[in-house]
């Protein structure tokens, strides 16, 4: 019995072992599982992309499949509608055999077959007929493109010089009208570079970059030729969200992790911070300068763009919109930018169209308490009228290109005591001006606030007495609604406009408005930035270097740029090469592109880069060709080709600087300035020759032949800038020495006058008509006696 109890207690024992050792086992499988399956997700976590790797452009039938609702909000709207081949379907205007007059030219726009043709004035001045191969836009106005130059060499994925067409279609009212160019009325000659086949409605140059995604230009400045190309037609996806081929290889991929370093794999503008977003919406919209190609979203604004200031002529003295600016300068100038806030929190970013209707848009944000702001206690007015939307007084609307009224996005407080003071516009007034108090024949070109400013400015009294009554009324009106509680803090606007306008001591408020980081907007110290270094005037000299070299250092890269044209002014100073060279020279090294290639062009120009060490030289001669990359990516435009000729010229680099300037000729051969610049080199250059008799006698003579036929040639390509700009003082300044170079002094004498009585201050003007009077005198002199 004991022993049948141990066998049993034996077996009993084993069993459990068994269960024991059979629980261990697939623990220990489990375990081994866990810890195999943490290891599988660990590395599927620790995987990523290469970092040599390269996102590459897909298209949007790549997006669709997973974001069908972004894509359907998408299609349809203004950047789908961007640009177009020209179909039945994309075309709106009509083409059914009608007439169009403008400037005694009567045009047609027709059919042939599948093809919109126009019958209208080409390039040589004949009546010619053109095929429509693109169409631009949708609404309020579309606008039709026309191919020149495609030959046997243009590939055919490629488009060569595309023209855009003045003769446009009102797609509201559903009618032609010609689409004159700003502040220019009269008939365009045909080689005008405004005329419809000129330069300035080139597509590959004007317009493509900021209408179709992934764009190469592909401009042969040799050839003169284009060969430009686009990964889409139009602004789809990718323009905004960045190459997507990576994206679309994370989304495939088996995987429980987008990548650890990449994340989606596209740009992040939905970050804390609003520049993101911002500066991938920048370069199509603001009036800005090229440096570089390639630029994508999320790259900085400024390593690819120079934007521009809030100059005279574009801006006015108070940062409201006057030119065709884009928006962007504007927002950076308000409170919203620098609260934080985006384009995306009033837009929708795919359909484009407002996140709400009327006030709601503003209400959404700005309601503590409850219905504070959309109510007549605030806005002063009957709800519903014109005055009772927060756009009318805080974003007030310009009309461009005739029909498409454009908002200032500074979202500004209205300011009719700027207005009474300093004569800049407010949205008050705006809707204050009195038609019956100008003369009816007037009253037609007096459509919007813009009208009567640009009337008035051109010096009708009887307009600028009206802007001075309703800017007078609308100030009393505030001083009546608000009192002691009116708000009125200093505005940059007061400095600029002081400065402008030669007010003794402005260069110091100007200096003020550059140092104040805390109250002044980035942009508006760049202004003031590049309004002193305008100035070579000994008493404004030392506020100019000053300003300068204290924004050096400025967080933002276009003050910092800014301010190295301000300090250039220390050239002039003594021993101020050795102080300016040291200023510039560690900016070759700063993050921005913008910044270094300033200071780069800053020390080839005051020619400073003979004090610099073997490394610095070897650096800044790096940046220089970070300055010739950016300047082939718009190499069809001479002003180009000139600047790199001038850079060349000043480091001494003389054949590079006579090629430049004979390629701007090529590029655009009715530009004025590659010639004359070009003859002054040669000259120079002969000079030297001659007094070590390295030339012979013919070819001095040539030389000199050579000079005078590019002066000739010059001299009518100025008289026509300056009769079309005859306000323009620096355009009848170069039009008063090109007469001189070309042995009229009398001519000379007359232009360099317009120039001084335009800009009475002008140092440079008032030598050089003191030079020009003492040589026309010692001139008649010399004819007495010769009699």
């Amino acid at each position: 019995m004991h022993s049948r109890n141990q066998d049993t207690t034996n077996n009993d024992t084993s069993s459990a072992s068994v269960v024991r050792y059979g629980r261990i086992h697939w623990s220990l499988l489990a375990l081994l599982a866990l810890v195999a399956g943490t290891g599988l997700v660990g590395f599927d976590y620790w995987r990523t992309v290469p970092s040599t790797q390269q996102a590459t452009f897909v298209g949007r039938q790549s997006c669709i499949e997973c974001h069908r609702d972004q894509a359907n909000a998408f299609s349809m709207s203004h950047h789908d509608l961007a640009m177009d081949l020209a179909t039945n379907e994309s075309v709106l205007g009509d083409f059914q055999d009608v007439t169009f007059e403008h400037h005694g030219l009567t045009n047609r726009l027709f059919r042939d077959g599948e093809r919109f043709m126009v019958h209208t004035e080409g390039p040589d001045g004949k009546m010619q007929d053109f095929e429509v191969k693109y169409v631009f836009g949708v609404t309020p106005l579309q606008q039709y493109m026309v191919e020149f130059d495609r030959d046997a060499n243009t590939p055919s994925d490629a488009i060569a010089r595309l023209q855009v067409l003045r003769i446009s279609w009102d797609t509201l009212n559903k009618k032609w009208f010609y689409l004159n160019p700003p502040d220019v009325t009269d008939k365009l000659a045909p080689d005008d570079d405004l005329h419809w086949t000129g330069i300035a409605q080139r597509w590959n140059t004007m317009c493509a970059e900021c209408h179709s995604t992934n764009l190469q230009k592909n401009y042969d400045p040799q050839q003169t030729r284009y060969h430009t190309t686009f990964s889409e037609i139009d602004v789809s996806c990718e323009a905004c969200h960045g190459p997507g081929s990576t994206h679309v290889e994370l989304a495939q991929r088996k995987s429980l992790f987008w990548d650890r370093k990449i994340g989606y794999g596209l740009t992040q503008l939905k970050g804390e911070n609003n520049d993101a977003q911002i500066q991938a919406c920048a370069p199509c919209h603001s009036r800005r300068g090229n440096l570089a190609e390639g630029f994508t979203a999320g790259n900085a604004y400024c390593d690819f763009y120079q934007p521009s200031p809030l100059r005279a002529g574009l801006y006015h003295d108070d940062g409201q919109i006057l030119d065709e600016v884009y928006v962007y300068g504007s927002f950076v100038q308000s409170k919203m930018y620098h609260k934080g806030i985006r384009c995306t929190d009033c837009h929708d970013p795919h359909s484009l169209q407002l996140k709400a209707k009327g006030n709601q848009v503003c209400t959404s944000c700005h309601q503590h308490p409850a219905g504070k702001y959309d109510t007549p206690s605030h806005h002063k007015h009957v709800p519903g009228t014109a005055g009772s939307a927060c756009v009318d007084c805080h974003m007030p609307v310009t009309t461009y290109m005739e029909l498409d009224g454009r908002r200032d996005h500074s979202l500004r407080i209205p300011r009719p005591d700027l207005s009474v003071s300093i004569g800049t516009p407010n949205a008050c007034t705006g809707c204050h001006l009195n038609r019956d108090n100008v003369a009816a024949e007037k009253r037609a070109g007096l459509q919007e606030y813009a009208d009567w400013y640009r009337v008035g400015q051109s010096g009708d009294e009887e307009v600028q007495a009206e802007i001075r009554r309703a800017d007078q009324w609308c100030d009393d009106a505030c001083e009546k609604w608000y009192g002691d509680q009116r708000r009125r803090e200093s505005h940059f606007a007061e400095s600029l406009h002081a400065f402008r306008k030669g007010v003794p001591g402005a260069a110091d408020r100007l200096l003020a408005l550059a140092r104040d980081r805390a109250n002044t907007s980035a942009i508006a110290r760049a202004t003031a930035l590049d309004d002193l270094a305008t100035t070579s005037d000994p008493k404004d000299l030392t506020a100019r270097v000053k300003a300068g070299r204290e924004s050096l250092n400025d967080p933002n890269p276009m003050v910092r740029a800014a301010a190295i044209e301000a300090v250039s002014g220390e050239i002039y100073a003594e021993d101020g090469g050795a102080k300016l060279l040291g200023q510039l020279a560690p900016l070759l090294d700063d993050p921005s592109r913008l910044v270094r290639s300033t200071a780069a062009k800053s020390i080839a120009t005051t020619r400073v880069f003979r004090g610099l060490s073997s490394a610095q030289m070897k650096r800044f001669e790096a940046v220089l060709q970070e300055v010739r990359d950016g300047l082939d990516a718009i190499s069809d435009r001479a002003g180009a080709h000139m600047e790199w000729a001038l850079l060349s010229e000043a480091r001494g680099n003389i054949n590079e600087a006579i090629e430049s300037y004979q390629t701007a000729m090529r590029v655009e051969p009715s530009m004025a300035g590659p010639r004359i610049n070009l003859a002054g080199l040669l000259e120079n250059l002969l000079q030297s020759q001659e007094s070590v008799n390295t030339l012979s006698l013919e070819q001095v003579q040539a030389t000199r032949k050579t000079i005078a036929e590019l002066r000739s040639t010059e001299l009518p390509l100025l008289r026509r800038d300056a009769s079309l700009l005859p306000d323009n003082g620096n355009l009848q300044f170069r039009l008063g020495l090109a007469y001189f170079l070309n042995g009229d002094i009398s001519q000379a004498v007359d232009s360099v006058q317009r120039a001084l009585d335009l800009e009475p201050d002008n140092q440079e003007f008032s030598e050089a008509l003191l030079l020009l009077k003492e040589r026309q005198t010692t001139m008649k002199k010399s004819a007495d006696l010769e009699l």
